[in-house]
């Protein structure tokens, strides 16, 4: 009998736990398509005007491609810096290791507005001492979300290169591999599992970004997250949740087409 209650209670608590994750979700999915002008329930029909709605506002369109733009940058470049310190994380073993890695995670410690402050000012320390204007550009706002994205990169390919031993690639060498073929042939191909989820996660943390985007945005550089900021001052209908309706499409897309080809669960 008391096992019978553990295990139910145990399942509660995940679909508990689930709903509590998945439920806000789904809400925001059926508000898009009230009818009703001011959020309310219960709706007075369903529509689908609100996605044309937000379609027509230019707004969303170049918050939309800044994201992606900003976001696909920053995401190459945490790759090319994340690999290789990844890769010296997992297989070197050299003084220092451990508060590199630290120093490399740390982004992930820091409030995103905390950390977006300090951004800013930095930037605008650089402008007093040099002239060059970095804050409100779209360079600075890479620049900041590639910090995002670098501790994304190295922590799922570092988890991704630990768990597999290291003897692969000493057994490579040993039958004459050159470095640079056993790292495109065997390193990588091991590593793949993290090198689809860090890029894919640091897709992500930077398209939803606000805290950080919020300081460094400039004129016609908003991000989307930013742009819905806007338009919530002065508004309150359903187009918002058309919007975020269509991000989450993007990003429930991304994540089932990446692990239909790479299982995530294999790094985490």
């Amino acid at each position: 009998m008391r096992l019978s209650l553990r295990t139910i209670a145990y399942h509660a608590s995940v679909w508990g736990t689930l709903g509590f994750v998945v439920l806000p979700l789904f809400i925001v999915v059926w508000v898009s398509f009230f009818a009703n002008k001011i959020v309310g329930f219960p709706p007075s029909g369903y529509t689908l005007h609100w996605y044309a709605h937000a379609w027509a506002q230019s707004a969303f369109h170049e918050g939309f491609v800044t994201s992606i733009q900003v976001g696909l940058i920053a995401t190459g470049i945490a790759l090319l810096i994340g690999v290789p310190a990844a890769l010296a994380i997992a297989r070197g073993n050299f003084p220092g290791k451990g508060l590199i890695n630290t120093l490399l995670l740390s982004p992930m410690l820091v409030p995103g507005i905390v950390a977006g402050c300090a951004v800013y000012v930095y930037y605008i320390q650089i402008e007093m001492f040099s002239g060059w204007q970095v804050a409100a550009t779209l360079p600075g706002l890479i620049g900041a979300h590639t910090l995002l994205a670098v501790p994304w990169v190295v922590r799922l390919v570092t988890a991704s290169l630990q768990s597999v031993a290291g003897g692969v690639e000493e057994a490579a060498l040993n039958l004459g591999a050159t470095p640079w073929t056993t790292f495109r042939r065997v390193t990588l191909p091991l590593a793949r599992p993290g090198l689809v989820a860090g890029g894919l996660f640091s897709f992500i943390v930077s398209f939803t970004d606000v805290e950080k985007s919020l300081f460094l945005v400039g004129p016609g550089k908003t991000t989307l997250p930013i742009a819905i900021i806007n338009y919530l001052e002065w508004n309150l209908d359903p187009t918002i949740t058309a919007v975020a309706t269509v991000q989450i499409v993007i990003i429930g897309i991304a994540l089932v087409f990446s692990n239909r080809y790479v299982k995530l669960s294999q790094v985490f």
